[in-house]
């Protein structure tokens, strides 16, 4: 009973694995694919490039209401801190610390009290003389351990304070206080203006502020104190550590900018950051992402509903279209069997689709020029085979799946291996080990694109012996384009190769000394100080001359001189690092490029190579000659942009020990 049931089940999955290898359902498939595929990538496309643009806008929108917001509380501020100038210009100092004076001239200045929660008045000393409005209980008050009176006092301007709690409200104030002074322009005391953080009409309205509908704007001092924030239990705490909100952490430092991040409850926000410089605040406004992407959210999901809509009408009128379009290869089939079977020898289909007409005019061209084209190949194989044996150069064919089928007699004898160790393991296999892996990528980027192969490398022979090759191989191609494999040439460049490695030595190196000659030098310091520019990789520069050389040329000629020139460079190349480079720089002027190196250990080098020279000597006709150094010292600075500037600073430095007295090291500082 359980067979039967199963044998619908399987009828059905038979049917359909048979309707899927059908080009019909092929086709619909790839087609409905592709529909699913476009309507994908353009689901894709609009929720990125969306919310780019409602990134790009929100972060303006969020900027702007930023510097809205501080150059308000800017203004709001110096509004303030001018107001209080005024009044103190028209306070009397010598009255100041008269607390009868000073209640009066508060009291007629009320008006302030729009601007201000408080006035107050100090004397010199930091005892407030006068407070208005007066408090209920009135005491002596002493503010000289506050932070903006010592300020105030010892700067004597205006200034913007910490929010602190307050003597009489206890409640967290910020005093903004400006100076008094005496007519010979002596600190006498101060003038307040107390706003309170919590009720001031300075930051009620900033903590009303919203951006959407949980968007909010907040002001932290530059210490990290929350001054304006709609939730008030966040007043006066501690601003979100660097972890919660690394933007923040910046912005404290004085950046400014827009930014996509965390906030303090972990959820993710747009955020934008204004300094108010005057009061060493910072202004943030922050819109959750949420609310930001919202609109993109509804717009994706009702996309995607009119695109699947889309996708099902197009299927059931793409199958339709494909039943019909596909009758005339039903019978295309039928014939091109027939003629595999001998019953016919071309096929001839009716049918006003063009395509399918092509297919059979070209299988009837197929199967005419069939034996033609097979006679052909087989000739030209054979003249190939005929060629690659007799030539004196290397040669060798691979096939299209990297399979090398043929090495001709000159390569087999140039590098030692036989047709079987090649199918083994390839030339390219047997490249030095320093080069093998770049052939290797280069080979295989050849067979997938069919581009050319060329390269210089070097090649292990049989016998372990080491030489250059020149490896040049070629896709083949039929007259019809159709591609059969490479053919490539492999030729011995050993001798070329050592040529121009002694010609690029001779061009860089001296003669005389064996030492790198002023290109060589001059390319190396270069090298140096692009590593300096990129990666701060310090080098120290040596350069000297010889004093008291030119007698030795003059009196004992030439071959004298040339004599002291090779000692002085033995001895020198024995008293600096391997890794540092020795020139000579031209006629008796050296130089030593010490990467790595600080101009400490530099200067330690230098006496070294003094002492080493001035105990060498040379004896012509009985007399004896010496020399010694006057040696410049400088390192890479900041400002080098070309070789010329350290150049010239050791020039400099090495002139200066010569007329300094000479055999001494001059270090530049500057």
């Amino acid at each position: 009973m359980k067979g039967r049931k199963r044998e619908p089940v399987k009828r059905v999955l038979r049917s359909f694995g048979a309707g899927i290898k059908s080009m019909h359902m092929r086709l619909l498939l790839g087609l409905a694919l592709g529909w699913i595929a476009i309507v994908c990538v353009l689901l894709v496309a609009a929720w990125f490039s969306g919310q780019r643009q409602i990134r790009e806008v929100n972060d303006n929108h969020l900027k702007y209401e930023a510097r809205l917001i501080a150059e308000q509380v800017d203004q709001e501020l110096s509004l303030r801190l001018d107001a209080l100038q005024r009044l103190g210009d028209t306070l009397d100092p010598v009255m100041a610390d008269d607390p009868a004076y000073a209640r009066a001239k508060l009291a007629q200045n009320d008006v302030l009290l729009e601007l201000f929660d408080a006035l107050m008045v100090a004397d010199g000393n930091g005892h407030v003389v006068s407070r208005w409005p007066e408090p209920q209980t009135p005491r002596r008050v002493d503010i000289s351990d506050r932070m903006y009176f010592q300020f105030i006092s010892s700067v004597e301007r205006p200034y913007i304070s910490e929010p602190f709690v307050g003597h009489f409200s206890h409640t967290p104030l910020i005093m903004l206080g400006t100076p008094l002074k005496d007519s010979d322009g002596q600190f006498v005391g101060m003038l307040g203006g107390v706003i309170n953080v919590l009720k001031g009409s300075l930051f009620d309205r900033l903590r009303h502020i919203r951006i959407g509908s949980e968007g909010y704007a907040s002001i932290i001092t530059a210490s990290g104190r929350v001054l304006v924030h709609p939730q008030s239990n966040w007043i006066l705490k501690s601003a979100p550590s660097a972890e919660q909100n690394p933007w923040l952490d910046l912005a404290l430092s004085g950046w400014e900018g827009t930014a996509l991040g965390p906030i303090a409850d972990g959820s993710m926000a747009l955020q934008a950051y204004e300094q108010v410089w005057p009061a060493n605040w910072v202004v943030g406004v922050f819109l959750p992402s949420d609310q930001a992407y919202a609109p993109l959210e509804w717009f994706v999901r009702h996309l995607w509903l009119v695109g699947s809509v889309t996708v099902l009408v197009m299927l059931a009128l793409l199958w339709w279209l494909l039943h019909q379009a596909l009758r005339p290869l039903h019978r295309l089939e039928r014939q091109i069997e027939a003629v595999g079977q001998g019953y016919r020898d071309f096929v001839d289909v009716n049918t006003r689709a063009l395509e399918i007409q092509r297919v059979a005019d070209t299988f009837n061209r197929m199967a005419s020029s069939r034996r033609e084209t097979e006679t052909r190949l087989h000739d030209r194989q054979a003249f190939l085979d005929a060629v690659l044996a007799s030539s004196p150069v290397g040669m060798f064919v691979y096939n299209l799946d990297g399979e090398i089928r043929y090495v001709n007699p000159a390569m087999i004898e140039l590098t030692g291996y036989s047709l079987d160790q090649f199918r083994d393991k390839g030339h390219a296999e047997r490249a030095h080990p320093d080069d093998r892996d770049d052939v290797a990528d280069l080979w295989r980027s050849s067979l997938m694109s069919g581009r050319d192969f060329q390269r210089q490398y070097r090649y292990l022979k049989a016998n372990g012996e080491v030489i250059w090759v020149e490896v040049h191989a070629s896709l083949v191609r039929l007259e019809t384009g159709l591609p059969l494999g490479f053919v490539g040439t492999l030729k011995d460049i050993t001798e070329h190769q050592q040529v121009a490695a002694l010609q690029r030595w001779e061009a860089e190196h001296d003669p005389l000394t064996g030492l790198l000659n002023r290109r060589g030098f001059e390319r190396r310091l270069e090298e140096a100080l692009a590593d300096w520019v990129k990666g701060r990789v310090p080098a120290a520069l040596i350069l000297f001359d010889l004093d008291h050389f030119k007698p030795i040329n003059d009196e004992g000629g030439h071959a004298l001189g040339d004599e002291m020139l090779k000692m002085i460079a033995d001895t020198i190349g024995t008293r600096v690092r391997k890794s540092d480079f020795l020139a000579r720089y031209g006629g008796d002027e050296f130089a030593v490029l010490m990467p790595g190196c600080g101009l400490e250990q530099a200067r330690q080098t230098a006496e070294a190579l003094r002492r080493a020279v001035e105990t060498l000597s040379v004896s012509h006709d009985g007399a004896t000659y010496r020399v010694t150094l006057s040696l410049g010292v400088t390192d890479l600075r900041s400002g080098d942009s070309n070789s010329d500037h350290p150049m010239r600073r050791a020039d400099r430095a090495s002139y200066l020990a010569k007329e300094g007295g000479r055999n001494r090291i001059v270090v530049t500082d500057d």
